[in-house]
């Protein structure tokens, strides 16, 4: 198996997301995106499945030993020698590779979030980061694209926490910052035990609204110039905003619903979205044709 399709069969069997937005790109950008989904599922699969910590936070270190050679040596992973193709194809920031395990680093640890900027921060390193560096597979011309890219990784990463909150506290992970869920009178234990109180809808009502506000950060900070370009980065963001309604219409109770979406529902929305934008590219009419998350 060539490091090429080794990195396609670990995107593709993934089941996320972002793997139906990929099959819209030209084979290069989308050999690039499934170079980097791999790398990330990689690095993640270390911080989720590994249960002894020192050697998880040793595997984090033969990665990052991997990105240093991807740059400046020979890799020798798979995923290591497919990065270092799409190096030569894509202006990639080495450092920000090392934010995002600095992030599977916060997840091995389990550290307690204490404050809104740890949150912030966290979102940031495992979404953010992932964000801009597929911007720079899509292409972009205008500066503030990095903005779009850092708010809808915010948005996503806050849908993934929210939609997981019982599988993270399986793993000993609360998200959720201290000080936050002090304000609602949320502790542990009530995440434990899962019962939507009065307290605990009050708490997801409140980062409903910081995810809310996120996508529509994103919607209002993408140029007009890198629309077509970055309509993967839409088409991704369709399907995550999908899962946040699901959740919506169910108030949140990841409990006792899914807030997953089916693959069919995935491939659907990801059509219609692309579809969508097709038009607006032959029209160039904003008005007719207004960038939104969902076009049902």
């Amino acid at each position: 198996m060539t490091p090429q399709d080794y990195c396609q069969q670990r995107t593709r069997d993934s089941g996320s997301s972002f793997y139906y937005a990929f099959n819209f790109l030209p084979d290069i950008k989308r050999r690039g995106m499934m170079a980097l989904y791999a790398f990330c599922r990689e690095v993640d699969d270390v911080a989720d499945e590994i249960e002894d910590q020192q050697e998880a936070l040793q595997q984090i270190q033969q990665w990052r030993d991997e990105i240093h050679a991807v740059f400046h040596a020979e890799p020798k992973h798979a995923v290591g020698k497919e990065l270092q193709w799409a190096c030569q194809h894509f202006a990639w920031d080495e450092e920000l590779f090392y934010e995002l395990m600095d992030g599977m680093l916060t997840d091995i640890s389990c550290k307690p979030f204490i404050k809104a900027s740890d949150l912030s921060l966290y979102c940031y390193r495992v979404a953010g980061v992932v964000g801009l560096l597929s911007i720079e597979v899509f292409g972009y011309q205008h500066r503030q694209s990095r903005q779009f890219a850092s708010s809808l990784g915010e948005a996503l990463q806050l849908t993934n926490i929210l939609r997981d909150i019982p599988e993270d506290m399986q793993r000993e992970r609360i998200y959720l910052p201290q000080h936050i869920r002090a304000q609602y009178h949320v502790s542990d234990q009530d995440l434990y035990e899962g019962k939507m109180t009065p307290e605990i809808q009050s708490l997801l009502h409140h980062y409903e609204q910081k995810a809310e506000q996120a996508y529509q950060q994103a919607l209002s900070s993408l140029p007009l110039e890198d629309r077509m370009s970055l309509r993967p980065s839409i088409i991704m963001a369709a399907i995550y905003h999908a899962q946040f309604q699901n959740m919506k219409s169910f108030d949140f109770d990841v409990w006792q619903h899914s807030g997953r979406i089916s693959s069919w529902q995935k491939i659907r929305i990801a059509w219609r979205m692309w579809r969508y934008e097709k038009k607006y590219a032959r029209s160039q009419d904003a008005q007719r044709y207004p960038l939104k998350w969902d076009v049902t």
